[in-house]
């Protein structure tokens, strides 16, 4: 059984900080679990483009407003507590944040803690962040 505490957690090195956003990953790709598990805070008044190529990802609004994007369609989502989107499609997207959002998200395959968004919004495939481990 694995037991985190969300607050605990921001403490150490499982807290992520990037420009306008930040997540703490409860699960990771070491925990075994196949899948990884985050809370993510998305800044009010930020907007950021993402192409997750080659994870899957599933996102719940627990707080805050904003919107979703799909880059391919020009389709807008809003998004607010209660709304689930899934990026079934590795669907390149941008999010935006009227308020603070607090969103939880699994990402498959799981994410290892270590990856940095390349220039395009994507993370590295999860075979060529095993080599470089």
């Amino acid at each position: 059984m694995i037991v985190r505490d969300l607050q605990d957690a921001r403490q150490g090195d499982r807290l992520v900080n990037s420009n306008g956003w930040d997540s703490t990953r409860l699960l990771l790709a070491g925990d075994g679990m196949g899948f990884s598990f985050h809370i993510t805070r998305i800044h009010a008044g930020t907007s950021h483009e993402f192409h997750y190529k080659h994870h899957f990802e599933s996102v719940y609004c627990v707080s805050g407003d904003g919107e979703i994007e799909d880059l391919e369609t020009g389709t807008v989502y809003q998004i607010k507590p209660g709304v689930m989107y899934a990026l079934d499609k590795n669907d390149r997207h941008r999010l935006t944040a009227r308020e603070e959002m607090v969103m939880a998200c699994c990402f498959n395959p799981p994410v290892t803690g270590t990856e940095v968004h390349r220039e395009d919004g994507s993370y590295a495939p999860a075979a060529e962040l095993a080599k470089s481990a």
